[in-house]
């Protein structure tokens, strides 16, 4: 298995609009950090996108992926979501609309937001075109197939949303948890990979700080954790060099094997 790190920022990105800090200004490529979102590509050859952020197009040209099976909604905030048209490119080659998990509510809102993109009987005129999504409902805590890969969903507290955790074979993939509670450990137990967000060094009303983000991958207990969701106020050189062993800061276009 194979996972690309397409994005690994906060909702603001780095470097921030407005902002004349040493990271926006830092000339160290691992410091520029577009929204969160990734690919996992199986053994068999399925490729999964995790989220879809608004850098979209340019992370997949950036990553050389041009083709997908399906995406994975963590949850419907806009950093997440927001470049979901540029799959048209994707999807004017496929015969078939391209299947798009996430819960009932993560649906729910993309259907309202971008109903177009789901309703068969929108046609776009000729010479033009237009994403084609399928809605696929996922439930917390049940495993579904997508291509080879069996997906597990597990749902955890983003201040009053829930998002979906996702554990893949020998990875597991956290973005903007509050809390991972004993029992999501519990089922991210025996991943090879963690992934998992991370904000500040203090503590934030929706998302885990640095250091609760270390002690999840502690309790976790994977061969190699990554935080992401990183903010501007950290250059990577001196998070990597602060954080215990076996965990890191990911950034942009790293690519991970797996298993």
């Amino acid at each position: 298995m194979k996972l690309t790190f397409l994005g690994t920022g906060t909702s603001f990105g780095v470097p921030q609009l407005g902002c004349d800090c040493g990271v926006c200004r830092s000339p160290d490529p691992r410091d520029r950090r577009t929204r969160v979102g990734a690919v996992v590509e199986t053994n068999g050859g399925t490729r999964i996108l995790i989220d879809a952020p608004p850098e979209l197009r340019m992370q997949l040209i950036s990553a050389g992926i041009s083709d997908l099976d399906a995406v994975l909604f963590t949850h419907d905030h806009a950093d997440h979501t927001h470049g979901i048209d540029d799959l048209r490119a994707v999807t004017v080659r496929h015969a078939d609309p391209l299947p798009m998990f996430g819960s009932a509510e993560t649906l729910a809102n993309l259907d309202r937001k971008f109903g177009y993109i789901f309703d068969e009987s929108v046609h776009p005129l000729p010479g033009t075109s237009k994403p084609r999504g399928v809605r696929r409902l996922v439930a917390p805590d049940e495993p579904f197939m997508v291509g080879d890969a069996s997906v597990h969903p597990i749902p955890l507290p983003h201040g009053p949303v829930t998002v979906f955790a996702y554990r893949i074979g020998p990875l597991g993939y956290v973005t903007d948890a509050k809390t991972v509670p004993a029992r999501a450990i519990d089922q991210l137990r025996g991943v090879e990979v963690l992934v998992v967000n991370a904000l500040f060094q203090t503590e934030h009303p929706t998302h885990l700080s640095i250091p609760e983000a270390v002690e999840v991958a502690r309790a976790v207990g994977a061969e190699r954790s990554y935080l992401t969701h990183l903010t501007h106020r950290y250059f990577h050189a001196d998070l990597e060099a602060e954080l215990p062993r076996g965990i890191a800061p990911a950034f942009d276009g790293l690519t991970l094997r797996l298993g």
